[in-house]
Formats: structure tokens, sequence, C-alpha cells
């Protein structure tokens, strides 16, 4: 580990993933100092996907602790100031407390699609889509359920939003963050006022004592300072008792804001592909879509401006079940391939493979992909008689499946006239280098590219967003482009129109092969 020494303008940033937290220090020429983590993962209780709220606070102690441990090592000492700290988590959910603090329900996260109802009647009430797992569609479905904790509600957040309130005490969030609890207005940056009084004026939420507007978080563009590290919030985030109070924190964001800042992906006609656990395409608009579309959110960049979101629910993670198999298999045969090594071999075998994965199709549904209009979901690989049964297509056909369902969503705004110059790629789908981008790039038909700096993801993106509100007096494009990337290096692939055409040819059998996805669901 390189050495360093501490100077208090270091900057924190914290990301909740959906499998991993993990903890980034930087410097405040946005250089990555030290990190650390703590793996986690969702569980799926009396049919509700959620996070053990005592698990969050062990997580962030732990992701924290493991950096500061790093951080001593490399420089001597433990962290006692910094110039910033950011939190940010995965978007949307439901997180709802009554006016002593207690949280009322298990956190309702965004991998649930329990919501159909009340995103459906707020979609057609306001005339712009709510998905489902955003938070007023959790609060509104709770309401039409006739839920008893609805009269109890005085506050109601985002993970990054309840993070930041433990630690400062304050009720606010980013407003990128805050675009998926409920419609923001751009031209205000501020929740959308039509709505509020639409959604107030429902006969079954005027009964209840409280106002929308005072349950929701206070919304803050990026640049601004958001609160102040308390003393209780040091002591929680910080078991070695050495960090101070009284660090400013800037507006907790989202995990979509922070992987937009993380690839220099806030201007207008680019855009960026998030592939993880879930995948996610955000392209920042020139103008407003014409036409509501349930397949694609309207959100907004950290600093407010519109941005079109398809976001599907799945992604790597039957991906890496086979890889495990054909791990497994591999040691069991006596090979002394790593796992890395494993996964960088099935990923180039892809390159080989046919075009349209010469008659194969892959599903890796574990939950309901609404972009899809699939209620649940069950891992499924079927193929045609005839069709190449080969390793290089079948791993074709696995990385397809990783952004098919993002292409039906994707293909919408192709149709609206959506000019996209480059989008860049982050997270583990574009670990090994060339695959994952060159296969992207065919299936959106525009250039993809990836920073050096990508690897470090949304936790980097969220300690770059703390610097920049020590640096605030440029608007956050400049910033980014001429202070943070003004010397990244990165690498572009191109559509390859072998790619484009293979890639609409297998989306043509995906598409078909959805009732059987449906059949699968349904009965097993």
């Amino acid at each position: 580990m390189k050495k360093f020494t501490l100077s208090g303008n270091e900057s924190l940033g914290i990301e909740f993933g959906s499998t991993r937290i993990k903890a980034v220090l930087i410097n405040s020429g946005c250089e990555v100092l030290a990190s650390g983590g703590y793996n986690w993962e969702n569980r799926l209780e009396d049919g509700v996907w959620t996070y053990h709220a005592d698990e969050i606070i062990t997580g962030l102690k732990s992701a924290y602790a493991e950096l500061n441990e790093n951080v001593k090592a490399a420089s001597g000492g433990y962290i006692k100031t910094l110039s910033g700290i950011c939190f940010s988590a995965m978007m949307h959910g439901y997180l709802a407390f009554d006016k002593d603090d207690n949280l009322l329900v298990p956190f309702r996260t965004w991998r649930n699609t329990i919501t159909g109802e009340a995103a459906s009647r707020l979609t057609e009430l306001f005339d712009f889509n709510i998905p489902q797992r955003w938070s007023i569609a959790h609060l509104y479905q709770a309401i039409l359920n006739g839920e008893e904790h609805v009269r109890e509600i005085a506050f109601f957040t985002t993970l990054a939003g309840y993070v930041h309130y433990l630690l400062t005490g304050e009720k606010v969030l980013g407003i990128g963050d805050a675009s998926g609890m409920f419609p923001i207005d751009s031209t205000i940056n501020n929740y959308d006022e039509a709505m509020l009084n639409a959604f107030s004026a429902l006969p079954e939420v005027s009964r209840y004592p409280w106002d929308i507007r005072d349950i929701l978080p206070k919304a803050l563009p990026a640049g601004v300072v958001a609160g102040r590290l308390t003393e209780d919030g040091a002591a929680l985030l910080d078991e070695s008792g050495t960090l101070e109070a009284g660090i400013p924190l800037c507006p907790p964001e989202g995990d979509a804001g922070t992987g937009m800042t993380a690839t220099n992906s806030v201007t207008v006609r680019t855009g960026n592909v998030s592939a993880g656990t879930s995948i996610f395409a955000m392209v920042v608009l020139e103008k407003s879509l014409e036409k509501v579309y349930e397949e694609i959110d309207m959100v907004t960049t950290p600093s407010g401006k519109p941005v079109a979101m398809v976001h599907c629910n799945n992604c790597c993670t039957d991906l890496d079940y086979w890889v495990n198999v054909l791990y497994d298999f591999a040691k069991r045969s006596g090979s002394a391939l790593t796992k890395p090594e494993v996964y960088d071999l099935l990923y180039n075998s892809a390159l080989e493979g046919e075009a349209d994965c010469g008659g194969l199709v892959n599903f890796n549904y574990f939950s309901g992909e609404p972009v899809s209009h699939t209620e649940d979901g069950r891992p499924l690989f079927v193929r045609a008689h005839g069709a190449g049964f080969t390793l290089p297509n079948f791993f074709r056909a696995q990385i397809y499946s990783t952004m098919a369902t993002l292409k039906i969503g994707m293909k919408i705004l192709e149709n609206e006239n959506v000019k996209i110059d480059k989008l860049y790629g982050h997270g583990g789908l574009f670990k090994t280098p060339v695959v994952g981008q060159r296969l992207m790039a065919g299936a959106v038909n525009a250039p993809v590219s990836v920073m050096e700096t990508a690897g470090e993801g949304g936790a980097w993106g969220a300690a770059v967003l703390a610097q920049y509100m020590n640096n605030s007096g440029a608007e956050l494009e400049d910033y980014l482009s001429n202070t943070v990337f003004s010397a990244c290096k990165s690498t572009t692939e191109t559509p390859d129109k072998k790619d484009v055409e293979g890639f609409e040819k297998y989306m043509e059998l995906y598409v078909k092969a959805l009732e059987a996805e449906k059949a699968a669901y349904r009965n097993i």
C-alpha cells in the first residue's frame, strides 16, 4: 500500500451497494488513498426483500473500521478529521419512522415488486411514470393495504438518507436520490408541486394526520453543506474514538447519482451503464420525453438535470452462479485456474460465439422485471432444436441475458430519438477487459467507454461529491471534466455491425421466449 500523510483535506465516500458496503478515502486531487468494505446480502422475509436495521449499522462500522486500519497502516495514524463525507446507497425503497425515530416496518428495498396497484394508480394520477420500487409507490401501497403503521409516520426516506440522518440529525437527501422517492421539477430543483397537491388531495391520503411535504426529506443539489457530523454520529461511525465531530457532509445520494459522478456522465447526451447485481442505464436528456413510459424512470443528476433511467432488477447474479459451477468443475478436474482466471476465460470465449448465440436464450431473472412485465423470476436457459450448443454460444447468451431487459427500455429511447454520444460502463460486467464493453456497445448501438477509475465505483463517486462540496464555485459538470477527469485514461469500444445485428436477432427470440419464463415462475 502506498504511504501518505493525512492532512485533513481528504474526503470520505461510503456506498451501500446490494452486496457490498464500500468506504473510500480520497485526497483533494480525488486520488484513492485507502478503502474498506463489508459484504452483505438482502433477504427475502415474509415475501419482502429486506436488510436488517442492525446490519446496516454493523456494515457501516465494519467498512469504516477496515478503511481506518488501512489508513493507519499507510499513514501511521487513524483518521481525525476530513474535509467532507458523503453517504450513498441503493436508491428507492421504503424506510418509515415514527416521531421517536422507531423504524415502523422492516426496510423494503428497491428489489420488491409488491406495489403494482399503487404504481399504476400514481402513474395515471401524475401522468408521470412511477415505478414499483419508488418510495412514494411503497407509501401509497401501504395506504391501499390499510397498514396500521401509516398513521404513525413522521418521516420516510431512502437508505442513504437514513444513514445521513443517523450521523447528522438532518432529514435531507441529494436531489438525485430524492428523484427516486417522488417526482422532481428540474426547473425549481424540488419536488413537483402539482403532483404533491394531487397526492395530498386523494381521499385515502387526506385522512392521515401528516402532510406529504412534511414527511419527505428536503431535496438538496450537489455542492451544498447538508449537515455536520454530530458527536453521536462520530462515535457511531468510528469505534476507535479518533474521528472528530463537526465534519461537513454533502447531500446523501443514490447509487445512480454516484455512478454518474464516477463516470463523468452528468452532461447532456452522455450516460452510464451500471452492471452488477442489477443493471441500469441513465441518459442525460436534451429535452423531456414526449410520452410517459412505464419502462422509463425520469430522475435527475446530482445537480438536478433531467435523466431518463432504464432500471432492471437482474444482471450478473445468474451469470455468477454459472461461473461458480464451472469453477467447481475446474477445481475437481485438478485445474490450477483461479476464479478470476475462470471469469476471464469464459468471458473471452463469448467473443468466439455466434453473434446471435446460435439459438440459445437465457433468462437471468431471480425477481420480477417491470420493464419486461414479468411479476416474478426463475432463472431459465432454453435452446432450440439444432441450436449451436457450444461453450462460446452458451456464455455469450449468459452475457446477453444481463443486458437483454435493458435493451427493451433503451429501444424506447431510441424510438424517442434520444441522442447518445457515449455511454460509460462500470460494475462487475466490465471487469474483464473488452468483452462486456464490446457486447454492450452492440446491444445499445452506441460507443461504450470504461475509465480507469470505474473500478472504484459509487463509493469513489460519493467521495468526489464530498470534495465538490469544497469546490462548488464551478458547475458540477465543469468540475468533473476540468478537475477530476482531465487526465483520466479510458478505453472505448464502438459498435460492431455483426454484434448489433446479432443482438437484435437474439432479442427477437428472447421476447418470444418470455412466455416460457412466465410459465416457469408461475409453476415452479
